[in-house]
């Protein structure tokens, strides 16, 4: 391949990740704060839990650590995306004490990463990853008339990362993100006399954010290897502003601004530590456990009129993944990557005074292309997420993810004879 003809590949697939960056949340939970967060594991990893904080491979992008990318291959370019498939059925009680149920579906384009070798010792990643997302659409009857809720949007990161070997087995790097999007958030409210009226709360996001990482790996013997890694970003605080605009529908007037308000020292990020341990045997099994910390009670939640604030508590997150590769040199099933793992969550936002919590447990195999180092990751997962001690809607998620990890020889010249 010429070239020009890779370059113009990597500049078109970035361009349809943006334009594919739709909202594929269905959850009335990520009403608050930012919306559901992204742990940005690949689909390989979330079959795995999640995890990566210690996982480096010169076949896979790792974006959970940007020390990873100093595994690149030299001679080689990665490409992965990763397509979401979900089925949400939820459930609760109304006032008058039935359970409500319901199912949704939502899915589209979750990522897309791209990895170069940069030398021997460095290697480089470029992307586009969900930072949060937002998509709920719910009613519920008020005195004297109905109020309903709608929101979508999030928040992504085009980011850029570098990593470089120090010595051998320690490895450090870290991403620069452009942060960027929009938060809109809808209250309608329609009365018995017949009017109605519509607040529209729109967050827009125009920032930057920063991630450092290191890893560290040694051979216990030569069969086993174990791995460590870790992970921080620091907190900050949000550039970009929110406004509330209300709508009469039923009157012929002109759109309202009833609140405006910088974002910065208004609304801010947690910092975010992260570590991890892996354990490798004979490279066919592969068995890791990740933590991850983020003080959400020590940062500023945005307040706005007509809008009730989120109470944000400090999240934590576990998870503990295995893979299996019986053979990479033998026949199909031998080469196909099993994979196992799963995760338990306490969510950073709250509910009044109750946390919303989250587990799940996934599956899934890498699938190798004939004739090719290209890689099809085929997961299935089960997601349980409700606000407790006081059980409110309780949520069950069925999720397909598929990720593609395209392994191409880019950087290979033939030599004349």
């Amino acid at each position: 391949m010429k070239l020009y003809s890779k370059i113009s590949l990597v500049l078109l697939a970035l361009a349809a990740s943006v334009a594919a960056q739709a909202q594929n949340t269905v959850s009335p939970y990520s009403k608050f704060g930012y919306g559901l967060l992204d742990n940005n594991a690949t689909a390989a990893q979330m079959q795995m839990g999640g995890v990566g904080y210690a996982m480096s491979s010169g076949r896979q992008i790792n974006v959970m650590n940007p020390a990873s990318y100093a595994a690149a291959d030299s001679l080689t370019f990665l490409f992965d995306m990763g397509l979401d498939f979900t089925n949400l059925k939820s459930s609760e009680f109304g006032a008058d004490g039935q359970k409500i149920k319901d199912s949704q579906f939502g899915g589209g384009l979750n990522y897309i990463t791209m990895q170069v070798p940069l030398g021997k010792r460095m290697g480089a990643s470029f992307g586009l990853l969900p930072y949060s997302s937002v998509g709920y659409s719910f009613g519920s009857e008020i005195k004297n008339g109905l109020n309903a809720r709608q929101g979508q949007g999030g928040l992504n990161q085009l980011y850029l990362g570098l990593a470089g070997r120090v010595f051998k087995g320690f490895s450090v790097g870290f991403n620069v993100s452009y942060l960027f999007g929009n938060i809109v958030n809808d209250v309608t409210i329609a009365t018995n006399t017949g009017s109605q009226s519509l607040f529209e709360q729109v967050m827009e996001v125009r920032d930057y954010r920063f991630q450092f990482g290191a890893q560290y790996k040694f051979n216990v013997n030569a069969d086993n290897r174990v791995g460590l890694g870790v992970v921080y970003s620091p907190a900050k605080t949000l550039l970009g502003n929110a406004r509330v605009i209300k709508y009469d529908i039923d009157a012929d007037t002109k759109p309202d601004t009833v609140g405006f308000a910088k974002l910065r020292h208004n609304a801010e990020l947690a910092a975010s530590y992260g570590g991890g341990i892996s354990w490798e045997w004979q490279r066919k099994l592969l068995v890791e456990a990740d933590f991850t910390y983020q003080p959400w009670s020590k940062v500023k939640s945005m307040k706005m009129e007509n809008f009730e604030t989120t109470r944000f508590a400090d999240s934590y997150r576990m998870g503990l993944g295995a893979s299996i590769t019986p053979k990479e040199r033998g026949g199909f099933f031998q080469r196909v990557s099993y994979r196992l793992g799963g995760f338990y969550n306490r969510d950073y936002t709250m509910v009044g005074d109750n946390h919303v919590k989250e587990y799940g447990v996934g599956f899934g195999f890498g699938l190798p292309a004939y004739g090719q180092k290209t890689v099809v990751n085929l997961g299935f997962e089960y997601r349980h997420r409700a606000a407790t001690d006081k059980r409110l809607l309780q949520e069950n998620y069925f999720n397909i993810r598929l990720g593609i990890n395209f392994n191409q020889l880019w950087f290979f010249q033939n030599k004349i004879q």
